[in-house]
């Protein structure tokens, strides 16, 4: 059993903001256990990030907004094509469109799904590399 919080409705006032179980914008622990009620949207939130253009279109959206042209440039693909994988990231709500005028642009709704990308690709990285001394913390 390890120490972190539990209860998704329980106060977080003892949680630091470096635990992994802390959500800085919910302000409360999350449950890191086997049984979690959140496995499977977990599950879904992989399917969904388990598509190369979905994830350039996070990278690319980690620091700003852009329109849907902006973003097909970036990760090399067709506007049609990238407005497909922005409804989707829309209805998986990790992306939120703003209209301004004739052009609608993109932006990440928090930085939970830019860490898991970044997160993923340092594994890749590490992978690749053959680093042998993962972090400390997950030894």
């Amino acid at each position: 059993m390890n120490s972190y919080p539990r209860a998704v409705d329980e106060p977080a006032e003892d949680v630091v903001k470096d635990d992994p179980a802390y959500c800085e914008e919910s302000g409360h622990a999350t449950s890191l256990e086997p049984d979690s009620p959140y496995i499977d949207v977990a599950v879904e939130v992989f399917s969904m990030l388990a598509d190369m253009t979905r994830v350039k279109i996070i990278l690319a959206l980690r620091d700003s907004e852009l329109p849907v042209g902006e973003l097909a440039v970036r990760v090399g693909k067709t506007p049609t094509s990238v407005s497909q994988h922005l409804a989707k990231l829309r209805m998986a709500r990790m992306v939120h469109a703003r209209q301004e005028g004739t052009r609608v642009f993109y932006s990440l709704v928090d930085e939970h799904a830019a860490t898991l990308v970044v997160q993923a690709i340092y594994q890749a990285e590490h992978a690749i590399e053959g680093d042998p001394h993962p972090p400390r913390r997950w030894r």
